[in-house]
């Protein structure tokens, strides 16, 4: 269970398959903008051992610090001498029944997906503009974790939260007949 009443970050846990682009960027992003809130790490079922230069490159652009940024695998999460994580989020479509482990902590969990941009073909600027598509979705959504009033929403609610945040269509209201 969430425990929002303690005074140090909330672990969030972003998982990808390769993690060299997706949940790099997310965990790049939540740390930054989280405020202190949150503190972020990526990993993946198939580390691609070494981040794709092109996530490298619009971080960097964007003035994110990348120096502690690397691939890793998910089994760095779990075990008995893990860290209890708050929140697991799934970026990738492959990565969405990984959130369904036994996570450390009993995390609230999501699936963030979006588009791989590593599998995009096409010249250089094709490319940059997937990786910076994929960067404006993982902002906005992360920006709306950020802004909740987690301290007054229950565990029920929370969790609702979240999934409006994964599903933006259940959040809006039903077209009229």
């Amino acid at each position: 269970m969430l425990d929002l009443d303690r005074r140090e970050p909330l672990n969030v846990l972003f998982l990808g398959r390769g993690n060299a682009a997706r949940s790099i960027i997310a965990e790049a992003i939540l740390n930054r903008e989280g405020k202190g809130l949150f503190r972020a790490f990526s990993a993946g079922r198939q580390p691609a051992g070494a981040l794709h230069p092109c996530t490298l490159d619009l971080l960097a652009k964007l003035n994110f610090d990348t120096a502690g940024l690397r691939s890793k695998t998910w089994l760095d999460y779990v075990g008995p001498d893990a860290m209890p994580l708050d929140f697991v989020f799934s970026i990738c479509d492959s990565a969405e029944e990984d959130t369904r482990l036994p996570w450390p902590g009993n995390p609230i969990t999501g699936h963030w997906g979006v588009g791989d941009p590593t599998a995009v073909r096409g010249k250089d600027p094709e490319i940059r503009a997937a990786f910076a598509d994929v960067f404006r979705m993982l902002n906005n959504r992360i920006a709306i974790l950020a802004s909740l009033p987690l301290a007054s929403l229950d565990q029920l609610s929370l969790k609702r939260q979240i999934e409006a945040i994964e599903q933006p269509e259940k959040a809006k209201p039903a077209a009229a007949a």
